[in-house]
């Protein structure tokens, strides 16, 4: 019988991929070829009603700190390009307040965290880059000699072969031979580190806790009271999940499996559209991944070994083109996975309601409008959350696509000032605009401009008014 997988084996080796990133990838491929679809009716879930919450937890005095940062790692995920803002270098790069990127803040976050507890050179830092940000990203972290070397500070994601859809063989592009591969998606995490050889050395080196959330979230830091409940909890794995709102209900949720009484996450690829209603439901479904994650290192281990070396997570197949930027080149499959999906394959798993100042990503140039407004300010650790006046709640800013969805345009839009924000429930901007020092929004306000030629926007105050440029 042939197999159709063992091109792809033989084409990962050669490249040199791990043998743990060769199952991984080979678990998706059977999900594959047995067509599997990942639905998850609602007749299969069942809603969590309340989970514990960060605000009643205690922080730890610093004798009971001091021997869990010894333990602990704190790893970012720094593998995204942000190609769609329109950026060629890694994503953390992007400068975000007073000329610091977010890869600055992040490793002034882990030296004032190590210089407040007295724990010298923990806890523990770990990028997992990619191959496409390694190098900009170990230049940046050569200005940080505190946190070590910085070849001693990543372990690379995996890469994997991309699948013609007609005939599920792995493409070939022999003018350009990287475009027959694709980045797997961050459910990667574990392959990477059980390949790289970093979860053996993280081992023996005693280190127990894995403390893992993505570069673009600054407001996802080591919390000192988290590390201790989930030291003490003895559970496996551990997701840091927020309340949904209104603007969430398309997004996935944690939910429970009455069968074996497991929880697990459905994003909405995976829902019947039957089911949508349910879905959007946030008074049922009341609570959304933020993907930050408190992981065992010796529960993963074990994990592995039980599963032949990888960590059996549900498969994300994505339709593309070969040439992303030739529609007409032939039709391929991309297949992902998500880290968080995990929390199913780990008994005892748990999950733990966070403040949404934890949850904030930058995936568009409208949230890093925000971020480098006043609707967020930047706190003595080096934290980046929403004004005390904001009450929790963000504002709501929509950049219209054809003038802000890359960065160059968003920064053309700023260039003589950023507006203030702090009072601004939603604000839209539609055409070529710039505004000028001094900006206030307040409430809800529109500007349009319907000329090809930018409009400024004059300083002053404007609330609640739709304004023609």
């Amino acid at each position: 019988m042939n197999d159709r997988f063992l091109p792809f084996a033989e084409k990962m080796r050669a490249d040199g991929l791990s043998e743990s990133a060769v199952r991984a990838f080979e678990g998706n491929f059977r999900a594959l070829e047995r067509n599997e679809t990942g639905m998850i009716p609602e007749k299969d879930l069942a809603p969590i009603a309340d989970l514990p919450s960060a605000r009643n937890l205690s922080i730890p005095s610093a004798e009971a700190l001091t021997p869990l940062l010894q333990r602990t790692v704190v790893i970012k995920l720094n593998g995204g390009l942000g190609t769609g803002m329109g950026l060629e270098k890694a994503k953390s790069l992007l400068p975000v307040r007073d000329g610091l990127s977010f890869l600055d803040l992040i490793a002034r976050q882990i030296l004032h965290l190590r210089a407040t507890t007295g724990g010298g050179s923990v806890p523990r830092f770990l990028l997992m880059n990619s191959f496409s940000t390694s190098e900009d990203t170990r230049a940046l972290l050569a200005h940080y000699p505190g946190l070590g070397a910085p070849e001693d500070l990543e372990f690379l994601q995996n890469r994997v072969p991309k699948i013609l859809a007609d005939s599920l063989a792995p493409l070939t592009w022999p003018e350009n031979p990287d475009m027959e591969w694709c980045p797997p998606g961050h459910g990667d995490l574990y392959a990477s580190l059980a390949g790289s050889g970093w979860l053996d050395k993280l081992l023996a080196e005693g280190i127990l806790y894995a403390f893992v959330s993505n570069s673009d979230n600054l407001g996802a830091t080591l919390d000192p009271a988290l590390l201790a409940w989930f030291a003490e909890s003895n559970a496996p794995f551990l997701m840091e999940v927020t309340r949904r709102t209104a603007a969430d209900k398309k997004g996935g949720h944690l939910a429970l499996r009455p069968h074996d009484g497991r929880l697990i996450l459905r994003e909405s690829a995976q829902c019947p559209e039957a089911d949508a209603a349910s879905f959007q439901d946030i008074e049922r479904h009341r609570f959304f991944n933020t993907n930050n994650l408190w992981i065992r290192l010796d529960h993963l281990k074990e994990t592995l070994l039980q599963h032949g070396g990888l960590i059996p997570l549900p498969m994300i197949r994505n339709s593309k083109t070969a040439d992303p930027r030739d529609k007409k080149s032939p039709p391929v499959y991309q297949l992902e996975t998500a880290m968080g999906a995990a929390i199913e394959s780990f008994p005892g798993a748990a999950a733990i309601e966070v403040s949404r100042a934890r949850f904030a990503p930058v995936k568009t140039t409208s949230d890093l409008l925000i971020i480098r407004s006043d609707a967020c300010q930047l706190t003595p650790d080096f934290r980046l959350e929403l004004h005390p006046d904001r009450e929790g709640i963000p504002p709501e800013v929509n950049l219209d696509n054809d003038h802000y969805k890359l960065v160059d345009g968003l920064d053309a839009l700023l260039a003589h000032g950023i507006p203030s924000l702090r009072a601004a429930r939603k604000v839209t901007i539609q055409g070529p605009a710039t505004f000028q020092p001094g900006v206030q929004l307040q409430g809800e306000v529109t500007f349009t401009n319907s000329q090809s030629h930018p409009a400024p926007i004059p300083s002053g105050t404007y609330a609640d008014l739709q304004h023609q440029l």
